[in-house]
């Protein structure tokens, strides 16, 4: 941990700029040194370099946002107050980040004075109970192949876009294998665990949010990438608080889904880095 910090320093992670952007000059206003983030990668980073003391965090950001981001940072240090905000209704939702140690929920719009008294007051209430979530995913001691870049499971029940994407990725260096539905994608996880899913939202039998959960259930340290189409939009941002890494959207654009692909490789180094810098914190 960095000597020294500003006991006021807030990290402000949302993806939404415009309402980092509001929270962020209001908190500046009441005294806070504020650093902002507009992913949960991103986020991550910059709490390990300067530990802020308290967290804002979207429930709904890509790339780690929502109900895992809260279990990484107060696992990398317990006395950070959190902060949630979200622009859903979803008791469930709320009843968990709690249990993982959010000093309060706030519903978008966020009232700022709420804010600030929920920053200032840095109660959180006790990590939750056994029934409340899966504990922090360690990282992967497992090696891939060295020849491969990281193995891939892509579940739809498109068998053309299967094999579209089965094509793309082993192209890359991937071992890919393609399910056609989400009963069939957690047979494949539980075979054989993969680094990264390809999710689709709209399956026959068990799809959505149902086969996210699922999925991180079996096996809390692969990435789910959730693919949607325009008309899912909202289910697939609501995933992201579910433990979804990101999401991308139909028509999907190669050049896209495969940085996003290599984002979620990546994090899991950094998430190794930042678990190592935790426990010697």
């Amino acid at each position: 941990m960095p000597e020294g910090p500003p006991r006021r320093t807030v990290l402000v992670a949302d993806d939404d700029a415009d309402e980092r952007e509001m929270m962020g000059e209001y908190l500046r206003s009441r005294g806070f040194e504020v650093v902002e983030a507009g992913n949960g990668v991103e986020a991550l980073v910059q709490f390990k370099q300067i530990w802020p003391t308290r967290v804002v965090l979207d429930l709904l950001m890509p790339r780690l946002g929502g109900l895992d981001a809260i279990k990484r940072i107060r696992a990398f240090d317990p006395g950070t107050t959190v902060v949630v905000v979200t622009g859903v209704e979803d008791a469930e939702l709320e009843r968990q980040a709690l249990a993982l140690g959010a000093a309060r929920v706030l519903r978008k719009p966020v009232a700022l004075a709420d804010l600030v008294a929920a920053l200032e007051s840095g109660k959180a209430q006790p990590v939750g109970s056994a029934d409340a979530s899966t504990p922090a995913p360690e990282p992967s001691s497992s090696v891939s192949e060295p020849a491969l870049a990281g193995r891939l499971l892509v579940v739809d029940d498109e068998p053309p876009v299967c094999r579209m994407l089965e094509r793309l990725f082993t192209q890359k260096g991937y071992r890919t294998r393609w399910a056609a539905d989400g009963a069939a994608a957690l047979r494949a996880v539980i075979k054989e665990a993969p680094d990264v899913v390809l999710l689709d939202i709209v399956m026959p039998r068990l799809g959505g949010i149902e086969a996210l959960t699922a999925i991180r259930a079996i096996a809390p340290g692969v990435q789910v990438i959730m693919v949607s189409g325009q008309a899912d939009f909202e289910v697939a941002k609501r995933a992201l608080a579910y433990g979804a890494f990101d999401y991308v959207t139909k028509p999907i654009d190669p050049g896209h889904l495969c940085m996003t692909v290599e984002a979620a490789l990546a994090w899991k180094g950094l998430d190794a880095g930042v678990a190592a810098t935790g426990r010697e914190h």
